[in-house]
């Protein structure tokens, strides 16, 4: 049955209620964002500009591609279409 996992009945959880969840506190979310932000790798100043420099290049290759194909496309519907 698709419904199934490893080993276990489909129907384990009928007729039973979720378990109520305790709500996280606001001070408690900005302590876990805080420490998952220290486990973060910020690039060096280099690695951002040379990121940012492969991207600007990436995105101005995509728009020269389309744009050509765009006027290409333009061009021959105009001329099959007069």
């Amino acid at each position: 049955m698709a419904t199934e996992t490893r080993g276990e009945p489909a129907a384990k959880d009928e007729g039973k209620g979720k378990p109520a969840r305790k709500r996280t506190s606001p001070v408690l979310f900005v302590r876990q964002v805080v420490a998952e932000l220290r486990k973060v790798i910020w690039p060096t100043r280099r690695e951002l500009i040379t990121y940012t420099t492969v991207s600007l290049v990436f995105v101005l290759i995509m728009v020269a591609i389309v744009s050509g194909l765009d006027w290409a496309l333009q061009r021959g519907v105009f001329w099959l279409f007069g």
